[in-house]
C-alpha cells in the first residue's frame, strides 16, 4: 500500500490525478489532497505520505516552502513537482530538496504513471532494505546471547583467555583491553550471609533469564553468561588497567541499587560480587575474586579491591615472569619456559646472591610445582620416590651457575614431557580411530560410534581428528570407502550398486557423486579405464 498526497489549488487537476492514479493502481494506493500550502503541511503531518505530488504555485505558502517544512518531519517522502511554469529557479530549488521529477502542466497521463511507478519502485526497494535490516537485527538478538555465553564459557573452560575467546571478543566488537567480572547470585533468602535454596533459585533464574539479562544489560552493558547453578557471570569491558577509588565507590553504590531493583522486579534475594580489573587474558582470575569477595564479606555487594584477597609481593618481584613460566610449562613450550626460568633465576642471582638457602628453596618450590602441573595434565605415573635425590642435590650446590643449570634442565624436562604427552595422546587416539574405521568402514558408522569407541566426547574427537589429520571425520571415512571401492572396481566383477553397498554407501547415486568428487571420474569410467 502506497500513500499518495496531491497538493494543488485547482480542483480539476486534483480530480484528474485521482482518476488516473486510482484507475492505474487501484487498491494499491490511498490518496489524500490539499489545496493550500498551509493545509498540505498539516495534512502531511497526519497522513505521512510516501509520495507527494506538489504544485509549486499555491495560495499562501508556496510549494517549495511547503516541501521544506514537510521534509523536516518526513525524511523519506518522495516529491514529484508539477507546475504551469517551466522556471529554472523553481527547478533548482526542487532538485535541492531531492525531488524525483519536475513535470510541467498540462501533464501527460503516461508520464505521470511512469514517474509514480518509479517512486513506488524506490519505496519498495527501501522497504525491502528496511525489512532485511530488521530481520538481521532480529537474528542478532537471538545470536548475540549465544556469542556472549560462548565467550564466558571459553573463559571458564580454558583457565586462560584462549584464541577461541579472542575470536568471540572480536565478533562482539569488544575493543577494550581490560575488564572485570561480576558474579550475580540468587537465593531464596539471606541466612548468615548465605543465600539459601540454590537449586530452586537456579530454576527461577532460568525461567526469568531473558528478563534478568535485559536488566543486567541496562545496568552495566556487560557480556552476560548463562545460568550456572544459582549464578550468572558477567564480563564488563573497561578502558583502564585500574579502577580508582572514586569509580569503585560509585560502582558499588550503583550495584547496591541494582540488587534492590532486582529484588523488586524478580522474586528472591540477590548478591553481586565484583572482581578486580584485569587484562582479558586473566578474566577467570577476576571471576574467582568476585566469588571470593562474596564469601569473605557481608552485605549484598562486595568488591575484591575492598578486601584482602590477593598476595602482595615485595618491590621489583618478577610476578609476570613467574606466571609466564608456568603458563608456558602448561602449554608445553619448553623453549619459552626455559627462557622465563632463566630470567627468574637471574633476578634471584642479582638480588639475593648472598641468600643461597632462599634460592635453593625457591628452585625446589618451582620444580615441584612444575611437576605437579605435569601430573595434573595426565599421561604420567606418579612415583613417590621419584624425587629422592632432589633435596641432597640442591643442598650440595654452592655454585649458582650449577644450580641454574639444574633448575633450567628440570623446567625444560617437565615442559617437554607435557608436550610429548599431549602429542602421544593425540596420536594414539587418532591411530586407534583410524584402525577402527579401516576395520568397520563398510558399516553404518557414525561420529558417535567412533568417539564412543575412543572413549572421548564426539565434540572433542571431531576437533582433535581434524587437527591431527587435516580432514574431518566424514571426509576421512568417505576417502577410506572410495579407496576400497577402487580395489573392488579393479579386481571384482560386482556391479556398481553392489560395490557401493559393500563399502558402506547406502545410496548408489550418492556413491557415484562422492567417487567422482574424489577421483574426477565416475565409478563406471574408472572401471572401464582399468579393464582396457
Amino acid at each position: 500500500m502506497y500513500k499518495i498526497m496531491i497538493a494543488d489549488d485547482e480542483g480539476i487537476v486534483i480530480d484528474s490525478l485521482k482518476f488516473v492514479l486510482e484507475k492505474e493502481f487501484g487498491r494499491d494506493c490511498v490518496i489524500e489532497y490539499a489545496k493550500t500550502g498551509r493545509s498540505v503541511i498539516e495534512l502531511a503531518e497526519t497522513f505521512r505520505p510516501d509520495i507527494s505530488i506538489m504544485d509549486i504555485q499555491m495560495p499562501g505558502i508556496n510549494g517549495i516552502d511547503a516541501m521544506k517544512e514537510i521534509r523536516e518531519k518526513n525524511k523519506d517522502v518522495i516529491f514529484i513537482v508539477m507546475s504551469a511554469y517551466d522556471k529554472f529557479d523553481y527547478a533548482t530549488e526542487a532538485i535541492k530538496l531531492g525531488v524525483l521529477d519536475y513535470i510541467t502542466k498540462p501533464m501527460e497521463k503516461n508520464r505521470i504513471i511512469a514517474v509514480v511507478k518509479r517512486a513506488m519502485a524506490m519505496i519498495d526497494k527501501e522497504r525491502a532494505r528496511r525489512s532485511n535490516d530488521l530481520m538481521v537485527m532480529e537474528k542478532l538478538e537471538m545470536v548475540i546471547p549465544m556469542l556472549e555465553s560462548g565467550l564466558i564459557y571459553s573463559i571458564f573452560l580454558q583457565n586462560k583467555f584462549s584464541e577461541e575467546a579472542y575470536n568471540y571478543k572480536n565478533i562482539l566488537g569488544i575493543n577494550e583491553e581490560f575488564g572485570y567480572m561480576m558474579a550475580v547470585v540468587c537465593g531464596e533468602r539471606d541466612e548468615d550471609s548465605n543465600l539459601t535454596n540454590a537449586v530452586g533459585s537456579s530454576v527461577r533464574l532460568q525461567n526469568h533469564y531473558a528478563e534478568l539479562r535485559s536488566y543486567i544489560k541496562d545496568f552495566c552493558g556487560g557480556i552476560v553468561g548463562n545460568v550456572m547453578s544459582n549464578k550468572i557471570a558477567v564480563l564488563v569491558p573497561y578502558d583502564k588497567k585500574e579502577m580508582d577509588y572514586a569509580d569503585r565507590n560509585a560502582l558499588i553504590e550503583k550495584t547496591r541499587e541494582f540488587t534492590r531493583t532486582l529484588q523488586k522486579k524478580l522474586s528472591g534475594d540477590f548478591k553481586i560480587g565484583i572482581g578486580g580489573v584485569k587484562e582479558f587474558s586473566k578474566m577467570n582470575e577476576s571471576y574467582d575474586e568476585a566469588l571470593q569477595a562474596l564469601i569473605n564479606a557481608n552485605g549484598r555487594v562486595a568488591h575484591a579491591d575492598d578486601l584482602d584477597l590477593r598476595c602482595d609481593y615485595e618491590e621489583n618481584y618478577p610476578v609476570d615472569t613467574e606466571k609466564r613460566m608456568f603458563e608456558l610449562v602448561e602449554k608445553g613450550d619448553y623453549v619459552g619456559a626455559g627462557n622465563a626460568a632463566g630470567q627468574y633465576f637471574d633476578w634471584m642471582s642479582e638480588n639475593f646472591s648472598d641468600s643461597i638457602m632462599d634460592i635453593r628453596l625457591k628452585v625446589l618450590e618451582f620444580v615441584l610445582y612444575a611437576e605437579r602441573l605435569l601430573y595434573v595434565k595426565g599421561g604420567n605415573t606418579y612415583e613417590f620416590k621419584s624425587r629422592t635425590d632432589y633435596l641432597p642435590t640442591v643442598m650440595g650446590m654452592d655454585d649458582l651457575s650449577d644450580m641454574k643449570t639444574w633448575f633450567l634442565n628440570k623446567i625444560i624436562e617437565v615442559t617437554q614431557k607435557v608436550e610429548n604427552n599431549r602429542s602421544e595422546k593425540s596420536e594414539s587416539l587418532i591411530e586407534k580411530a583410524e584402525s577402527f574405521i579401516n576395520r568397520n568402514y563398510m558399516k553404518d558408522l557414525s561420529l558417535d560410534d567412533i568417539s564412543r569407541y575412543c572413549n572421548i566426547s564426539s565434540y572433542y574427537f571431531s576437533k582433535l581428528f581434524k587437527q591431527e589429520t587435516g580432514e574431518n571425520y566424514v571426509e576421512y571415512l568417505s576417502r577410506v570407502r572410495i579407496e576400497n571401492a577402487k580395489k573392488m572396481l579393479s579386481d571384482s566383477e560386482a556391479s556398481i550398486k553392489e560395490i557401493s553397498y559393500s563399502v558402506g554407501f547406502s545410496d548408489p547415486n550418492y556413491f557415484s557423486r562422492a567417487f567422482k568428487k574424489y577421483e574426477g571420474v565416475s565409478p563406471t569410467e574408472y572401471k572401464d579405464g582399468k579393464t582396457e
